[in-house]
């Protein structure tokens, strides 16, 4: 993995770039036999150490596949709407949150947050005023991924907001400060009344409450096999710890590549190039985008937690994509099979891509 991708990317990429660098090969005959039936593909996880896998499958604009492999706890095979804690692909769903209020007028998309919300610890910093939602959702903020990563534990700009581009957790939660002050609503409220209840993602949620059923949640654990304690947030975090299901996030992922209530200029401005990265590899509104030439292109988002790794394309010209939800500390070296199996040549650009 890059320095740079790993400087900027923090949780969100470290995945990728951690098992793509490992081959270079084109998928082989042995490849195809693990996709060849469900029963293949069990026995590939259990070689891997892949308690659970949920993968969904987008195919002409549809979900195609939802399919949950692997055991929910031993001897009990996991369900198809088994619980995920998603970690950074939290990210996308608050993106969308702020762009759909956009598109309703209420909200503005280089408005300077200011006048809704300054955090203390920038108070006596100027540049806070020129953080808007533009800068925040193309992580353009100048923030580190986490304040608790500074020797003060204080939040503070690394450089000038809108100068270049840092990952950053904080972000975002700057952002949900400054929608809740607005609308006197918690984030998870928004998110019901403009994401999960039109699209009915009705097993999707912020925090951890009565409706979540404990039983159908994948447990995270690390790579000797050991369980993480269970995440149960109850404040919504902008950044982390949504639970979902694979039909619900696939669900959501297809609004996303149809622009469904979104204007359709402020489409155009989340899957544009708002920063770059590194050769065809740049930043939008939510999503990382690749450049895959001749005008093709594809928006992805990770998440990388402990005991949590997922990570989610799409190729909105194609109508195609992949979601892959795992919850192991090592579940990244599926990845790049998963990938060039269900996304094809595309998926072999990506993988160029990042291997840059």
């Amino acid at each position: 993995m890059t320095k740079y991708i790993q400087y900027i990317f923090l949780l969100l990429v470290v995945s990728i770039n951690n098992i793509y660098a490992q081959s270079e090969k084109k998928a082989t005959n042995n490849d195809e036999m693990i996709f060849s039936n469900d029963q293949s593909i069990e026995n590939w996880l259990k070689e891997n150490k892949i308690p659970t896998l949920g993968l969904g499958i987008i195919e002409d604009g549809k979900l195609k596949e939802v399919k949950v492999f692997g055991e929910i706890k031993k001897g009990i095979s996991a369900p198809n709407n088994t619980y995920f804690n998603v970690a950074s692909l939290t990210k996308p769903v608050t993106a969308m949150v702020a762009l759909r209020l956009i598109s309703l007028g209420k909200w503005k998309l280089d408005e300077p947050l200011d006048q809704y919300w300054v955090d203390p610890d920038l108070a006596n910093d100027p540049r806070h005023k020129k953080l808007t939602t533009r800068i925040i959702l193309s992580h353009q903020t100048g923030f580190p991924n986490w304040r608790w990563m500074n020797t003060d534990k204080k939040l503070n700009f690394q450089f000038d907001p809108g100068t270049k581009c840092q990952y950053s957790g904080e972000g975002f939660e700057y952002l949900r400060k400054a929608l809740e002050k607005k609308f006197q609503k918690s984030l998870d409220q928004l998110a019901q009344e403009l994401i999960f209840q039109p699209l009915k993602m009705n097993d999707t949620n912020y925090i951890w409450d009565q409706n979540i059923n404990e039983s159908r949640f994948a447990i995270g654990y690390n790579k000797e096999g050991q369980p993480y304690p269970t995440e149960k947030r109850e404040t919504a975090n902008a950044a982390d710890d949504l639970h979902t299901t694979v039909e619900d996030y696939g669900n959501f992922l297809i609004s996303v590549m149809k622009g469904k209530s979104l204007k359709p200029e402020i489409f155009q401005e989340m899957v544009k190039k708002q920063v770059k990265v590194k050769d065809d590899l740049y930043f939008g509104l939510g999503f990382a985008m690749y450049d895959l030439g001749n005008g093709n292109y594809a928006l992805s988002h990770s998440g990388s937690d402990p005991g949590t790794r997922c990570i989610a394309f799409l190729l909105p010209n194609s109508g195609k994509g992949i979601l892959i939800f795992t919850n192991v500390d090592e579940g990244q070296k599926i990845y790049e099979k998963l990938i060039i199996h269900y996304l094809g040549e595309d998926g072999k650009k990506i993988l160029e891509i990042e291997n840059r």
